[in-house]
């Protein structure tokens, strides 16, 4: 069996280290840990809850990014220091343990490197999910609800606070709609490579047959707009229609007129929210998610403008990005980055950094092809 190289493996460690730092800029992180850190420290802060949360949330997640190159910098010479000694004494057992460091170190890299791919105008935004049931009957309504449950899985996995803005439920099991918050810096440049047509096969556990079935679910992936980003919606543009919040099965959970329905009349796009307690907490919540929705539309037709410009009609995302395969076999693949699992289990508990790691390196590959024309 070939023996590792390690000088050669470290060398390779610290440069990839070095482009990581290059893109993260630790100085500049310090200096806006210093500025955060005097923002957290006014006594008056949590007067505006919503503004102290985003504050000590930014806070927390440059402290952990400093931490985390600081961390990999001090493990990287620890390993080098490892490989001298095991060689110096020729002991096996630590050189066992300077190969399953070199593994470790090397994982924690890929990580921390596909982060410095999220430079796009939003990736630093919260970020808000919503999923849909499409073709399938009650079995595409059982995978939204299997894909809502998988999404917040990955969140809890990485204690990234969530919050569950608006559920539709479907008549026998299921979920017609879902929206969600992920409120954590980069939540959006991490999800929304997720956004698409994701297709289920599996035999029905509806069917009485036991016939399989193929279904379908949308997930679309929105920034969080800030207050910065003025959003105009003219009262004139919008409808608000209010109505009882429900559970499953029509089960009343709020006696009150509480949720809110508002339609944005010139394009359509129709945000229902029910989870806060009042008509005026979820008629503001679903004023930021609607806001949010036109930030990504306008976004959405000035990148067009320029692909036309360019003459680059190409769709860079088909319609089913996704297979999540029950049966006859077992497997999860994306058909965009060929990524795949043999574990659609493990997906659904929420294990889905690789088709993430996988989606966002694709996404950069493809934007630099066309960069270069």
């Amino acid at each position: 069996m070939a023996t590792t190289d390690f000088p050669a493996e470290i060398r390779e460690l610290r440069s990839t280290l070095g482009s990581i730092q290059a893109v993260s800029d630790p100085g500049e992180l310090g200096r806006r840990i210093a500025d955060l850190s005097a923002q957290a420290s006014v006594p008056n802060l949590w007067d505006d809850p919503e503004a102290a949360q985003r504050i000590t949330s930014a806070l927390s997640a440059a402290q952990a990014e400093l931490e985390r190159v600081d961390r990999l910098t001090a493990r990287i010479d620890d390993l080098e220091a490892l490989v001298e000694l095991a060689a110096e004494e020729n002991d096996a057992d630590s050189l066992a343990e300077a190969e399953s460091e070199l593994i470790a170190v090397r994982k924690t890299l890929g990580e921390l490197e596909v982060r410095t791919l999220l430079s796009g105008e939003y990736d630093q935004r919260d970020a808000v999910v919503s999923i849909r049931s499409g073709a399938g009957g009650v079995d595409a309504a059982d995978f939204a609800e299997m894909l809502l449950r998988m999404y917040l899985r990955w969140a809890e996995r990485h204690h990234y606070p969530t919050k569950v803005l608006d559920t539709s439920y479907a008549e026998e099991a299921g979920l017609k709609s879902a929206t969600f918050e992920v409120k954590v810096p980069y939540a959006y440049g991490n999800l929304s490579v997720e956004a698409g047509t994701h297709r289920l096969v599996r035999i029905s556990p509806f069917d009485n047959q036991g016939r399989r079935q193929t279904s379908f679910a949308a997930v679309e992936v929105i920034p969080l707009i800030e207050q910065t980003d003025h959003v105009e919606v003219p009262d004139s543009d919008i409808r608000i229609d209010v109505f009882r919040s429900s559970g499953p099965g029509g089960q009343s959970v709020n006696t009150t007129d509480s949720a809110v329905r508002i339609t944005h009349l010139p394009t359509g796009i129709v945000v229902s929210m029910q989870d806060e307690k009042s008509q005026i907490q979820n008629r503001a919540a679903a004023m930021r998610v609607l806001q949010s929705r036109l930030l990504v539309q306008r976004q959405q037709e000035q990148d067009a403008k320029k692909k036309e410009l360019a003459g680059d009609v190409k769709a860079s995302w088909g319609d089913q990005m996704r297979s999540y395969v029950l049966h006859p076999y077992q497997m999860v693949k994306d058909l965009r980055t060929e990524y795949e699992v043999g574990n659609p289990a493990a997906v659904f508990d929420g294990d889905i950094d690789g088709f993430l790691e996988a989606g966002i390196r694709w996404r950069r590959a493809q934007e630099a092809a066309a960069a270069r024309g």
